[in-house]
């Protein structure tokens, strides 16, 4: 998004039903706190949704949209498009949706940035428009959408800047990456000043990680117990015989099983059964790939196997827990009429 910096920045923010609020407004935080810094409106922003109709946040509050996608299309065509386009969704994966994906493809024909914050990454790779790109991923969507779209290198960071297409896991995250964007706008002055108000000590960077470091997140700071795990984690597809996982260590098959056990409270295998199911319930909730597929892309021999020990662990089948997620997903989705009047066009 380099510009003359004496010009103003139109941003379309384009939400979602069921969009996270928090990311949203982390995204528009670092936009209005610049223009309070250059005391005048650099930066400008309309709220659109699919049809005009105020759009619901994942918290069931209710934002009032400044228009659709229908009067939209023809802005796309006049001299001044906007100098952005950011797509806000939340926890949930969206429905596929024609009419706003062609509207996104149009956008990209007209050489529009385009952005993405948590699940709003799904319609710009429904779009095609993240084809061979770089993504930032939220790890709750990860193993979903690593399965869904294969040729795009996504990623489990905090955001990712690849050319125009800006992607963002979601939470907080957005602030580092529209901040990221007034930096290159605006220059290093104007991105400190805004951490300096928004009182933001770190400010991540592309490729940053987005979860917790491992030792926080399991509570241990025992190097050799971290590579192991995070071995494990590499390889749930596969899973590595305890022999596999230890050489680096230098730790013997009893050491590593009384480690787990001191710090863990349980034994390396089950700990890592538990991690691949998991990455099953993950697949279960948001992926539509059968259940055999699932079993074997989280190390299960068979599906009869896998439905069991998941049944043992989590108290239901894998398909009372697709059912239970597929019932709310419906609860939750408003109605869409089909809408064909925009082409099935191709990003060059």
């Amino acid at each position: 998004m380099q510009h003359a910096k004496t010009q103003g920045r139109r941003i379309i923010f384009y939400l979602l039903d069921g969009y996270a609020q928090h990311g949203f407004a982390a995204a528009l935080e670092p936009l209005r706190l610049a223009n309070d810094i250059l005391r005048r409106p650099y930066y400008s922003w309309r709220i659109l949704t699919r049809d005009g109709e105020p759009a619901r946040t994942s918290c069931g509050l209710r934002m009032v949209a400044e228009g659709g996608l229908t009067s939209e299309l023809h802005g796309l065509h006049q001299p001044d498009p906007p100098d952005m386009i950011v797509v806000c969704g939340g926890s949930a994966i969206p429905a596929a949706d024609a009419k706003a994906e062609g509207w996104l493809r149009l956008s990209r024909r007209a050489r529009v940035p385009v952005a993405a914050l948590a699940g709003g990454l799904y319609s710009l790779a429904r779009a095609g428009l993240l084809e061979g790109r770089q993504c930032a991923v939220h790890w709750e969507h990860f193993p979903d959408f690593s399965e869904r779209f294969l040729t795009v290198n996504a990623r489990q960071t905090a955001f990712e800047i690849d050319r125009d297409v800006y992607t963002c896991a979601g939470g907080s995250a957005p602030f580092d990456m529209v901040l990221r964007i007034v930096e290159d706008d605006l220059g290093p002055d104007v991105s400190n000043r805004i951490c300096e108000l928004a009182l933001s000590e770190r400010v991540r960077t592309a490729g940053d990680r987005q979860r917790l470091p491992l030792q926080t997140r399991v509570g241990i700071d025992n190097r050799q117990l971290i590579d192991i795990i995070e071995r494990m984690e590499e390889n749930l597809d596969e899973p590595l015989k305890l022999a596999d996982l230890t050489p680096s260590t230098g730790l013997s098959r009893r050491q590593v099983e009384r480690l787990f056990k001191r710090e863990l409270g349980r034994s390396p295998k089950r700990y890592y059964l538990q991690m691949r199911l998991e990455r099953a319930h993950l697949l279960l909730v948001n992926a539509s790939l059968p259940i055999f597929e699932i079993a074997v892309a989280c190390g299960f021999s068979s599906a009869s196997h896998f439905s069991r020990t998941y049944r043992e662990s989590y108290g239901c089948t894998p398909q009372h827990t697709r059912l239970q997620a597929r019932e709310q997903s419906r609860s939750a989705r408003p109605s869409q009429a089909p809408d064909r009047q925009f082409p099935d066009t191709k990003v060059a």
